[in-house]
């Protein structure tokens, strides 16, 4: 029993780690050119938009909740992001420096879509907390209404960008690295710091253990949970930022698809318990890497992208199983 415990408390703890060593090992030997720099890069690059949204998503999963809507507010606050930024750029047409004129812009798009993503997670931790409906009916409905509310705004068409500027700053590079990559490790940073040394993050982690015991502890867990679905609206504010700036422009059909499924996935895979109570940020961070390489595989081995949606429904599935296993485990022991 000794030997057991500490067993399994290194694989609860390492497990996602040892995953992602293993998974580089098999990527490299099956596909030899995967360990390019630039190859790497690209998987950062691509997966550093859901893994952000998948650090907010982390408080909300610990805290015993979900968020459906995550992909559809990533549009709708995107697309606001890019109707600001041109009505900003044609109203300061006159205006100069350039550089000025283009930097005002990209200021006014990134707080209109930060404070509508803000007031979207805020929506829905209100009608958890206060309304009392279940977190999965609450973002599933929401999820439905940004979708719409973009498509009708759009015309389901595309939202164009009259500023080339902000192109060139969603796909610029830092010191070799793409700026995504940086913003989604110094977040990660920041938020690790908040869930493991801050009140805050031990008031998530206590109330998704036991809301009863919380209440008890003078614990405020409606609070909690609101807060929590106000960091993962931060966290789409600005990644519907950096998803806009990318193309210099946004589909009001395709942006943001699958990206709760993309969130949620990175957070189970991370080691998030799907029932609360104890996770991890850079867990997430890992997890959100793991489906990239997975995704870059599938693509370099000339598997059908349709099957892609199959591979990471079965990870999920798989990643449950095993937590579920090591709580029996766990449970069993004691």
């Amino acid at each position: 029993m000794a030997v057991s415990i500490p067993k399994k408390l290194s694989l609860d703890k390492y497990g996602p780690l040892i995953a992602l060593v293993v998974l580089v090992i098999a990527s490299t030997i099956l596909y030899p050119r995967f360990i390019e720099i630039q190859n790497l890069l690209n998987i950062l690059r691509q997966v550093s938009y859901t893994g952000i949204i998948a650090l907010g998503m982390t408080f909300v999963i610990i805290s015993g909740g979900i968020d459906l809507s995550v992909g559809s507010m990533t549009a709708f606050a995107g697309a606001f992001a890019i109707l600001t930024l041109n009505a900003v750029t044609q109203s300061l047409v006159t205006f100069s420096p350039f550089w000025l004129r283009s930097f005002l812009s990209i200021l006014a798009a990134a707080t209109v879509s930060v404070a509508i993503a803000l007031v979207g997670g805020a929506m829905n931790g209100f009608l958890v907390t206060k309304g009392r409906i279940a977190p999965f009916i609450v973002t599933l409905g929401t999820m439905a209404i940004f979708r719409s509310l973009t498509l009708y705004i759009g015309k389901a068409g595309e939202f164009r960008s009259v500023n080339s500027v902000y192109g060139e700053m969603g796909m610029s590079v830092i010191l070799g690295v793409p700026l995504p990559v940086w913003i989604l490790f110094l977040l990660a940073a920041v938020l690790s710091f908040v869930l493991n040394r801050t009140r805050f993050g031990r008031y998530v982690c206590a109330v998704g253990s036991n809301e009863k015991v919380a209440r008890y502890s003078a614990i405020n867990v409606d609070k909690v949970r609101l807060v929590s679905y106000v960091i993962v609206g931060l966290m789409v504010g600005i990644t519907a930022i950096l998803i806009s700036a990318r193309l210099n422009s946004l589909s009001s059909t395709n942006a943001g698809k699958d990206y709760e499924m993309d969130a949620i996935a990175a957070v189970v895979i991370g080691g998030t318990a799907m029932t609360g109570g104890k996770g991890s940020i850079w867990g997430s961070v890992i997890g959100a890497i793991i489906l990239g390489i997975i995704n870059n595989m599938l693509n370099m081995l000339g598997v059908s992208p349709y099957l892609q949606g199959l591979v990471k429904g079965l990870v999920i599935i798989g990643a449950v199983s095993i937590q579920r296993g090591w709580i029996t485990n766990g449970r069993a022991e004691k």
